[in-house]
């Protein structure tokens, strides 16, 4: 009852007494945080050290202005210190736990750690010669510096910290320090191309294959998924290396029926990374059964965000090939992203499939005519009558542009469905300049403005439309 009292005095904006109360509670706090920092100093005795260490990272747990605390006090330095060789395998535990916590939501503190040197510690700990307890801990606040910091990424490397991390994948290790170096390494190699050419370097691939096997759990799973989609965000050595060892194979694998659904949608962002720009990935998805798994997550009754994940990969996977394209619509992916279109759906869904239609479509007559007879273009013109988001009217533009380029019987489809004036309304109010010149050609195509109008003085292919609609990234690569 007292402590319920306490927060309720404490919830109070408007009472001196609460005020009061709550400053009571920081004073507290800030003493507690320095006495406990004062034991960490030098020359303690090793239990002391563990005890206090222990103790800040209880209080660092979720209470942010403990963090800050620590921070003010000197407790960063102070427990980077107790990292160095010579101190107890406990004090090295409780001292990385700590650290991890004062990471949390915390950049400056983060920044701190870095320069007074936690990183090359923490570093050193992850060496084959320390307990398991203490590599996983020190494996922690690297995972958390480098999640949204550039510095700290290339510090990790400078340090050797990438071949360390790639050490703790070693098979044998126990599940939860593979979940950890797996994710560290993904956060390593965030927009770092030097961090993802070095895990590759340093032989990091072939293990992260390896945890992807069935046996392991769906967070080790979960965690090397998205290490390898990291990886292959912008180097196409790491494709290429990925595919060697397996990787797309076993990615396809974890896609079954009844498969976790987290680990699921990070598989499908993994596989759009690793097709972009890379041919060889593309032909190997569709060759292991990868295109029709893909198309099975876009059917009713799945996750918004893996149908439009699922959307977004088979763009990729598609993306300049025949054969891909033709895989889609013999397994049905034509229908199912059509029906992704219909009234009523997530506007994000409904601008992935629009957009991979375009992919699906782009210089293959069949696949188009399939689209019109599925009612694809009935739908596109649905959603430029609609008040979607801007972004889903480009899409749908820039899709019925691809399907009405030199097709008569698309563009009938078009002015029957009264497709003209829905056109024309985006071309009187579209604020994308995208949108409005995909409309154009549209309405040129089918002879209703002249050449030179809304910026569609020069037709376009249907490679230019989808390039453009897309935002020039047909692909649609990301971390």
């Amino acid at each position: 009852m007292r402590r319920v009292h306490a927060e309720r005095q404490l919830a109070c904006p408007v009472c001196g007494g609460c005020r009061a109360a709550a400053t009571v509670a920081k004073g507290s706090a800030r003493a507690r945080v320095a006495s406990l920092v004062k034991r960490l100093v030098p020359g303690g005795s090793a239990a002391e050290q563990a005890e206090a260490a222990r103790a800040l990272a209880r209080l660092c747990f979720d209470k942010g202005p403990n963090r800050e605390y620590v921070r003010g006090c000197g407790g960063v330095t102070a427990l980077v210190r107790l990292l160095a060789p010579g101190s107890s395998s406990a004090v090295h535990e409780w001292a990385a736990r700590a650290l991890l916590n004062l990471c949390l939501d915390n950049a400056k503190n983060q920044d701190d750690i870095r320069e007074c040197g936690g990183v090359a510690a923490l570093v050193r700990l992850l060496a084959p010669s320390g307990s398991v307890a203490v590599r996983w801990e020190a494996a922690g606040p690297l995972l958390c510096m480098c999640k949204e910091s550039a510095k700290n990424r290339d510090s990790v490397r400078e340090c050797g910290g990438v071949a360390a991390l790639v050490g703790l994948l070693a098979l044998g290790g126990p599940a939860a320090m593979h979940e950890r170096a797996a994710g560290a390494l993904a956060n390593l190699c965030i927009k770092n191309s030097q961090n993802q050419d070095s895990v590759r370097e340093c032989g990091g691939v072939a293990p992260l294959v390896c945890l992807l096997a069935p046996g392991h759990s769906a967070e080790v799973q979960r965690g090397a998924v998205g290490a390898l989609g990291t990886l292959c965000t912008e180097s196409l050595g790491n494709k290429d290396c990925v595919r060697e060892c397996g990787g797309v194979v076993a990615l396809v694998e974890l896609l079954a029926p009844g498969g976790s659904a987290g680990v699921q949608r990070d598989v499908v962002k993994a596989l759009n990374n690793l097709c972009y720009g890379s041919t060889e990935n593309q032909d190997s998805v569709r060759e292991c059964g990868g295109i029709i798994a893909l198309v099975a997550l876009l059917a009713p009754g799945g996750s918004d965000h893996v149908r439009q994940r699922a959307a977004v990969a088979l763009r990729s996977v598609c993306f300049a090939n025949t054969q891909n394209q033709d895989s889609v619509r013999e397994c049905g992916g034509i229908a199912a992203l059509v029906e992704l279109l219909a009234p009523g759906g997530s506007a994000a869904v409904q601008e992935q499939a629009a957009t991979t239609l375009q992919s699906v479509c782009h210089d293959n007559a069949q696949n188009r005519d399939s689209v019109r007879e599925c009612g694809g273009i009935v739908a596109l013109v649905g959603l430029l009558a609609t008040a979607c988001p801007a972004a889903v009217h480009r899409s749908a533009a820039g899709a019925i542009a691809c399907l009405t380029r030199e097709s008569v019987p698309s563009c009938e489809v078009v002015e029957a469905c009264g497709g003209v004036a829905a056109l024309e309304g985006v071309l009187a109010c579209a604020s994308s300049a995208v949108a409005h010149r995909c409309v154009a050609d549209v309405l040129y195509d089918m002879g209703r403005i002249e050449q030179g109008v809304g910026e569609a003085s020069q037709p376009k292919t249907n490679g230019d439309v989808l390039q453009s609609s897309s935002g020039g990234n047909a692909g649609g690569s990301g971390s």
